[in-house]
């Protein structure tokens, strides 16, 4: 039985989760947190075999978790679950120290032989996602030119998504149903994309995305 601990910012999809692990084979959600020091100290307690991570959070997100984690003397394996598809959202949590990654698309029963293979020393990705590590790790591709450009480096990991979303053509009211959040934080977050990457409008920003592959 492989122990489990659940994080993310949202009680529902926390909720949806431990239900959909419940009913597969072999795991036990053993607790979970919603804020980066409920989860330090809950895997601290608990001792959990894997931990499953959301990318984004206040207060540092999943990096922070792990690496607090790992200075707390803890050594689970950490699995990231993130609505995010980004690049440089992948590789930032695998340099942190997570075994793999998927996306909240995932259904119950793939996430749990994620589990199971992360708990059993495997790394694991979803299908697309993998390209992104060992584009990165040999030095080229989207994940390696987009850390070098100063303006990419200015926006938040937030912004990044959003910015990926504009450019895919998505409407703010529906950024805001895949990110969990309100249509006016997408409109600041949208402004403030804008303001950063000295873009007029939605429509030259995705041309700005799509030269400097972050569509």
């Amino acid at each position: 039985m492989t122990r489990v601990f659940l994080v993310d910012d949202h009680s529902v999809f926390r909720s949806g989760v431990r239900a959909e692990l419940g009913a597969q084979p072999g795991c036990e959600i053993v607790g979970d947190a919603g804020t980066v020091a409920d989860a330090v100290t809950g895997i601290v307690r608990t001792r959990p075999d894997v931990v499953l991570l959301d990318v984004h959070m206040p207060d540092g997100g999943g990096v922070a978790v792990i690496r607090r984690v790992h200075d707390a003397g803890a050594e689970p394996r950490f699995l990231a679950l993130s609505v995010s598809d980004a690049a440089e959202d992948v590789i930032s949590v695998i340099r942190a120290g997570a075994r793999g990654y998927v996306t909240k698309s995932i259904d119950g029963a793939e996430l749990a032989h994620a589990v199971e293979r992360v708990d059993g020393g495997d790394a694991y990705f979803s299908p697309r996602l993998a390209g992104f590590v060992l584009d990165a790790f040999a030095g080229h591709g989207p994940a390696a030119a987009g850390a070098h450009d100063p303006v990419v480096d200015e926006l938040t990991p937030r912004e990044l998504e959003v910015l990926r979303l504009l450019a895919r053509g998505y409407t703010y009211r529906e950024i805001g149903k895949e990110l969990f959040i309100s249509v006016k934080t997408v409109e600041t977050h949208a402004s403030n994309i804008l303001r950063k990457t000295q873009q007029s409008n939605r429509y030259a920003l995705s041309r700005w995305a799509a030269s400097r592959d972050l569509d």
